[in-house]
């Protein structure tokens, strides 16, 4: 699933293609994407056409497009969602589920906002009132590269809690946009292993991991997010490729590269952690008496 990286790779692309065009037609090729909307496919457009697209803003992993009319287009990409500029006559993509046609500040219909998703677990609605922030992602916490993060408050409500590090790292009311693979480089980079308690942590172990987390994504984010297949893309249809740089996440068997140590993977809330054995070690279990 995109994480945060690839997101904001999306949201910047629109924010250069997209910011100050106008609606000016959209259709609804499956209803699925479009699910969430209570009106339905119908509702949706009519709601849409018209309206100037006016920024480009993101909360964790979700995106959404304010518009003139104070709403705003929430988005979430899901497993393979896609955002992609085209120009207009440009062939359909094999997922194309929902076309926007643009028309540029200068006049014209000069390119269309296309959402592609395989397997549409993603989707889009309006947030009626939703321009400064849906209400429908308020619940969201900040993440870490937004300036008004709070470190502080972050490092305490983790030392608070007794549930693995990696748990509350993929928890998006805590700290949002960080998914499995970003977890994983951080914590390998941290020297932390993911099951390790927060209250077992110390407050500067948990400010370097901080640390590391915001350094890892904007890595990722100077080489355009992670790509293991063709699903993920940007706005010009371009894979990242930070994949090249992973030290830990996908690279079992592979020697780690600070200490050689066969990388090892294991089953962790449905899905893979990758860590190594010897750099980061394994909480002692602690016995509780009967």
């Amino acid at each position: 699933m995109p994480e945060l990286p690839e997101v904001e790779v999306v949201r910047a692309g629109i924010e250069r293609h997209v910011v100050g065009h106008t609606i000016v037609g959209v259709e609804v090729l499956h209803p699925r994407p479009v699910r969430r909307e209570p009106g339905g496919p119908t509702s949706f457009v009519a709601t849409l056409v018209g309206r100037t697209v006016t920024a480009a803003r993101r909360r964790g992993k979700y995106l959404w497009l304010p518009l003139d009319s104070g709403d705003a287009i929430l988005g979430h990409l899901g497993m393979s969602g896609q955002m992609l500029i085209q120009r207009v006559g440009a062939p359909d993509e094999r997922h194309l589920r929902v076309r926007f046609a643009l028309r540029a500040p200068t006049g014209g219909q000069t390119s269309e906002l296309r959402f592609v998703d395989q397997r549409m677990f993603g989707g889009l609605s309006v947030s009626l009132g939703g321009a400064e922030l849906p209400s429908e992602i308020s619940h969201i916490a900040r993440d870490p590269l937004d300036p008004l993060f709070d470190d502080t408050a972050f490092v305490r409500r983790v030392r608070a809690r007794h549930s693995a590090i990696k748990r509350q790292l993929l928890d998006q009311n805590l700290i949002s946009g960080v998914g499995n693979i970003y977890a994983d480089e951080a914590l390998w980079r941290s020297r932390i292993h993911g099951e390790r308690p927060g209250d077992r942590l110390t407050g500067p172990q948990v400010g370097v991991l901080l640390a590391h987390a915001r350094q890892v994504m904007l890595e990722a984010l100077g080489q355009g997010g992670t790509s293991f297949d063709a699903l993920y893309v940007n706005v010009n249809g371009q894979s990242g490729y930070f994949d090249r740089s992973l030290n830990a996440y996908g690279q079992e068997h592979r020697p780690c590269p600070r200490c050689g140590t066969p990388i090892r993977r294991i089953s962790f809330m449905n899905r893979s952690s990758f860590f190594c054995p010897v750099c980061q070690r394994a909480p002692r279990r602690v016995a509780v008496p009967d």
